[in-house]
């Protein structure tokens, strides 16, 4: 189990002086995204959600002293720094740009998106959205689409907002939908849970849980485009920040 990212952002401020950080590219969204997954599971109990839970320490600031690009976060996420409480994490190629993709955008991703009534956000989720006809929360309603009951402790407003309005562009890689044609000629269609270079593991439409080898399959198709509803036309303002503030009051059982 990869170990938690004690004292990163200590890590990178220790010793020396400040340096403008050089911002590569541009940042996916669904890797800012897949990045605040990643940074509630293993960051977050040292650093807090708004990345200042350490003494002398602000991750949304932006800047980091040993780290003046996306090449040196790298470095420091998989070798740790040797005498301090930062250890070297073992990630994937995908998970290091996710994470350093929200670390990039920690400012953004925190704060400047409004919270309504979670009460009335509720109601707008069993009723007005029909949200619980696809996803689940605290064990009621459907297994398709992804469980919410601790969306609100890994995913910030922010990204909760934006994925309201643009749905597909917010979907992590791992949450998209497949299709699937076995040796025998049957369609399966259903939403991507787990894969490796040998199997993948999906949920079909009929919430079966599968897993498949890939040498059985005739066709195999992660789908770009699917049917997911955008709410961006569908509540006003103040329903919108009610809607966000139930979703972000799901944080998982106690």
């Amino acid at each position: 189990m990869r170990r938690l990212l004690f004292g990163v952002l200590a890590s990178l401020f220790a010793g020396g002086q400040l340096m403008a950080q050089a911002h590569v590219g541009q940042y996916e969204q669904a890797d800012i995204a897949y990045g605040s997954t990643l940074y509630a599971t293993y960051c977050v109990v040292c650093h807090g959600e708004s990345g200042d839970l350490f003494p002398g320490v602000n991750l949304r600031s932006g800047v980091f002293r040993h780290a003046a690009s996306d090449r040196d976060l790298r470095g420091i996420l998989l070798d740790g720094i040797p005498g301090t409480t930062m250890v070297a994490g073992a990630y994937e190629d995908a998970e290091l740009v996710a994470l350093i993709a929200y670390l990039r955008n920690m400012d953004t991703e925190i704060g400047g998106v409004a919270l309504g009534d979670a009460t009335s956000g509720q109601a707008l989720f069993a009723g007005k959205g029909d949200c619980g006809s696809c996803h689940r929360v605290a064990g009621q309603g459907p297994r398709f689409a992804p469980d919410l009951s601790d969306i609100g402790a890994i995913r910030s407003a922010s990204v909760l907002s934006r994925a309201l309005e643009d749905p597909h562009g917010s979907t992590l890689p791992m949450n998209r939908a497949v299709r699937v044609v076995t040796a025998e000629g049957t369609v399966i269609n259903g939403r991507r849970l787990n894969e490796d270079t040998y199997s993948v593991q999906l949920i079909a439409e009929d919430e079966r849980l599968l897993s498949l080898d890939k040498r059985d399959l005739r066709e195999y198709t992660i789908l770009t485009a699917w049917d997911l509803p955008s709410y961006d036309d569908v509540f006003s303002e103040e329903e919108v920040t009610d809607l966000l503030a139930y979703l972000r009051s799901l944080k998982g059982m106690n």
